[in-house]
């Protein structure tokens, strides 16, 4: 019999540390969290073998792909002390390879998610120009059948109008006013229980290689394609 990755427990815990976000619950309960970490640390563990089958994972071990569960509260109105989903990144090596992966864990809510969410104003400048260059290759990704069957649509913060340098009617305007390029997918919290998780979770993550070959491509070659 097929075993269950990420048991039950680990859901049941999400939803008692949303209704009782307090140090005293969470301290009270605190062996339960542990047992509950290491569950999704020993997933990301597994997610990270599979990956490295299919791309370069910098990541060295599902202990530095999951996030801390303590939230920043210093700028935050809401001052709840942990979150109450998990987080893990993994990260693609080496400059040459832009992008990351992103599984999010909390009840109802569970996705898969990469992308580019801060690029430094110099790399975004330089994403824009090869866009206004030839927008041809991210349209053909991002309106591909697998891509929309998969993902939806390209997401992320968007300017009103075209950006400061390109022409308000350019013919890339729509792509040229993203302030972020991000792709994401939702699963099933059923899915995620089932013993088919990893392979939904790795499957999700290979879909985004086209955007992220394309990204890393315009990231690190000029507009004639020479190397940087």
């Amino acid at each position: 019999m097929s075993q269950v990755l990420l048991p039950p427990s680990v859901f049941s815990f999400l939803k008692n540390i949303k209704k009782h976000n307090n140090r005293v619950w969470f301290n009270a309960n605190k062996e339960v969290y542990v047992k509950q970490h290491e569950a999704v640390v020993h997933f990301a563990d597994i997610l990270i073998s599979k990956m490295n089958h299919h791309d370069k994972i910098e990541t060295p071990s599902g202990k530095k792909a999951v996030f801390r569960i303590y939230r920043d509260v210093r700028f935050s109105k809401d001052k709840s002390p942990y979150k109450s989903h998990f987080g893990m990144h993994l990260s693609r090596s080496g400059k040459l390879l832009r992008g990351g992966y992103y599984l999010h864990l909390e009840p109802g809510k569970c996705f898969v998610g990469g992308g580019f969410w801060d690029p430094s104003p110099e790399d975004l400048k330089h994403i824009r120009e090869q866009i206004a260059g030839d927008p041809q290759p991210l349209r053909k990704i991002i309106q591909s059948k697998s891509f929309k069957n998969t993902f939806g649509k390209l997401e992320g913060e968007k300017l009103v109008f075209a950006p400061k340098g390109f022409a308000k009617d350019h013919p890339a305007a729509d792509l040229l006013r993203y302030k972020q390029f991000l792709i994401s997918r939702n699963i099933p919290d059923s899915v995620m229980q089932s013993p088919k998780a990893d392979d939904e979770v790795v499957k999700s993550f290979r879909a985004m290689r086209p955007f992220f070959d394309y990204m890393s491509e315009i990231l690190t070659t000029n507009i004639n394609g020479e190397q940087l």
